[in-house]
């Protein structure tokens, strides 16, 4: 048989099951969630192996996900996958963490963190304070509208995370609206964080003086986002003079800052969401019914789908119904 026909003979027949489990969850990371969790696991014994382990888990981003489901099963789904990761997370963006244990669960996990997203979430100053030493590898900190932390969570974040040199702190219009300045989180980043690149601080209740303060104390500092902070006066060429490689946004809002997305957010965590609805079955996790009504479809149907992963030998696979390798 000519070379060419054994090679294209090769590619027809190309066993995918037989790919290193790296290389299946880079692939996999090209799905979405629900694909990952309930479709994947069904194909070969290969495929499910790929995706509960921490192959596909070492970058979790559930934002868009988070922002519409409701809060116990928030919880649940960010317990699984981070235990999936066994220590391998890199990345982690949530948003609407509702309470100091699911925060410090992450802290416990957070061994290889370098970027971690959690938005509109409710953790306090005080549970920050005593698991910012577990984050020592965060280089990226989104912190954006977590109205129940302040100064105290960011001192002690900028204590303990020496590699940090993003750091995103902005706030709803709304937090701001009436209320007198409060220059402590200003402070409390120029004092701890000197090597921050990139700073966010839109709608902060700020002085020129604080702004002036962390300039001083973060001469690496590359961004500075002051929209809406409107009691915050500089001296445009003074600026150009003294940090001409820093780019400065505000405090002039010349765009709708992020009000779509912060409309988008605000979910009643209504089940008739456009998610279809599932369940797993896991060995770590009893309550197994705990996903059901997660997600629907776009007619408000409820789609059920048990997913068993099998932990056994071969024979014991086609018992439970596991389609042959693709």
């Amino acid at each position: 048989m000519p070379l060419l026909d054994q090679m294209e003979e090769q590619i027809e027949f190309r066993h995918w099951d037989e790919l290193i489990p790296d290389a299946l969850g880079l692939i996999f990371s090209n799905l979405s969630l629900q694909e990952i969790l309930t479709v994947i696991p069904s194909v070969c014994k290969s495929w499910r192996k790929a995706v509960t382990g921490p192959y596909c888990w070492q970058e979790v981003d559930i934002e868009e996900w988070s922002s519409r489901c409701q809060p116990h099963h928030l919880d649940r789904m960010l317990r699984m996958l981070i235990t999936r990761s066994s220590g391998s997370l890199r990345k982690l963006c949530v948003s609407g963490l509702h309470n100091d244990s699911i925060f410090s669960f992450i802290t416990e996990n957070a061994g290889s963190l370098q970027t971690l997203r959690v938005r509109r979430s409710e953790m306090s100053d005080s549970v920050v304070e005593r698991t910012a030493g577990r984050l020592s590898t965060i280089t990226f900190l989104d912190l954006s509208y977590c109205g129940k932390i302040g100064a105290q969570a960011l001192e002690a974040i900028g204590r303990h995370c020496k590699l940090l040199v993003t750091l995103c702190r902005n706030m709803h219009p709304l937090d701001a609206a009436g209320k007198l300045l409060q220059d402590d989180e200003a402070n409390a980043i120029a004092t701890t964080m000197p090597r921050l690149k990139r700073l966010e601080m839109a709608y902060h209740l700020i002085s020129t003086g604080s702004v002036m303060n962390i300039l001083a104390s973060c001469p690496q500092l590359e961004l500075l986002d002051l929209r809406g902070c409107w009691d915050v006066k500089l001296d445009s060429q003074l600026m150009k003079e003294k940090f001409p490689k820093l780019k400065v946004l505000g405090p002039f809002v010349m765009d709708y800052y992020e009000m779509d997305d912060w409309d988008d957010d605000c979910s009643d965590y209504s089940d008739n969401s456009e998610y279809l609805a599932w369940e797993f079955e896991m060995g770590d996790y009893d309550d197994y019914d705990i996903y059901d009504g997660m997600w629907h479809d776009d007619e408000g149907r409820f789609e059920e789908l048990e997913l068993r992963f099998y932990e056994g030998n071969g024979e014991e696979a086609g018992i439970l119904g596991w389609p042959q390798s693709p």
